[in-house]
């Protein structure tokens, strides 16, 4: 089966959507599947998107995409197509197949009205409510269209029913690479205070990093990642390690040289960060809300608590060993479990009816 894809989040960018769909990619390939991605790259103009200048925003989508997804089509590289974000690409994307009756899936990735309310309560906390609720309606809107709505827990799934959306919804979970990350000697933070709390993820402020900063802690704190937060978060906590962005191997190697792993934001849609941590043998400390709910589902995993400081103590004295932990994990959440979830969905929005594997 041959899968289009657009996404305003792909490869320079490091992030979880682009993470996903890359090992998606890698996963159906050895099926013999194809995912076709067009994301930012394929395009000359682009603007950096507002705090993140890494990410950057297609100008002109409405022109210029059109005739890349009629070319895929044209060319068979389309038996089903799906919408990965709800960006300039993702909008254009949308309006080319309602207009056209060609149906679509959808995937609700990032909880974008969280991210907008936080950043308007810094200047202006009135409105903080009343944009999170424009925003909502406007993805409700744009995921209404859909065939179906892919979602990565039942927690999401619950919240995105209370808020009214309607679509089909179809689980598409997440994975880890077992061969990187797992239990072993620790080669980093040999110089540091023991224990060695860390985090890993954008530095920015939906990720509520400073609810981890702020927490009393005995030993030593660790900050792996980059984003628009990272030099404000330095200079106002220069007891906290901050390595920038660390990635394969060498992230692998931070995992494993920690002893309990900081998860604090409230608006992720799922952490792939949190299984990664698992298959490298840590305890998570996590806050009680989408994400976190659906993984850290037994004791020995960690614990979660609105209350992170009680989180991170309670994380670290969690019962059993590195190994379950990472046998769990790797029992759990493989990329070729989360290939095949979706490519189900590709199929039950196939452009043309296709005969099953």
């Amino acid at each position: 089966m041959k899968i289009l894809c657009i996404s305003d989040a792909w490869v320079p960018q490091v992030n979880g959507v682009v993470r996903t769909y890359q090992n998606i990619m890698l996963a159906l390939e050895k099926a013999g599947h194809t995912l076709t991605v067009i994301g930012p790259d394929n395009f000359l103009l682009k603007l950096p998107a507002p705090g993140y200048p890494e990410i950057k925003l297609v100008i002109g989508a409405s022109r210029t995409l059109p005739p890349l997804i009629e070319r895929a089509i044209r060319d068979g590289l389309a038996d089903s197509i799906h919408i990965a974000t709800e960006g300039p690409l993702g909008r254009t994307a949308h309006r080319y197949c309602t207009s056209r009756s060609i149906p679509f899936s959808t995937s609700y990735h990032t909880q974008f009205p969280d991210y907008l309310a936080q950043r308007v309560a810094r200047v202006a906390p009135p409105l903080a409510g009343w944009v999170r609720q424009k925003a909502l309606a406007a993805l409700r809107t744009f995921h209404s269209a859909a065939s179906l709505t892919m979602v990565s827990t039942p927690s999401l799934e619950t919240f995105l029913q209370q808020e009214n959306f309607t679509p089909h919804f179809h689980r598409l979970t997440r994975g880890i690479d077992a061969a990187l990350y797992h239990p072993g000697p620790a080669s980093e933070f040999t110089d540091l205070k023991r224990p060695v709390a860390l985090y890993v993820g954008r530095v920015a402020i939906e990720k509520n990093i400073e609810a981890f900063l702020d927490a009393p802690w005995h030993g030593s704190k660790v900050v792996v990642g980059s984003g628009p937060a990272l030099k404000r978060l330095r200079r106002r906590y220069p007891d906290v390690f901050f390595t920038g962005l660390k990635t394969s191997h060498e992230l692998a190697a931070h995992y494993r040289s920690a002893d309990v792993f900081a998860f604090p934001s409230r608006t992720d849609t799922f952490g792939i960060t949190i299984i990664e941590a698992l298959a490298s043998g840590l305890p998570v400390a996590g806050q009680p809300v989408t994400g976190p709910l659906d993984i850290i589902t037994e004791p020995a995993l960690g614990a979660l608590d609105a209350d992170f400081s009680v989180a991170l103590h309670s994380a670290l004295l969690a019962p059993g060993d590195q190994e379950s932990r990472a046998a769990c994990a790797a029992r759990t959440y493989s990329w070729d479990k989360v290939a095949t979830q979706f490519l189900a969905g590709a199929r039950k929005v196939a452009r043309v009816p296709l005969p099953e594997c």
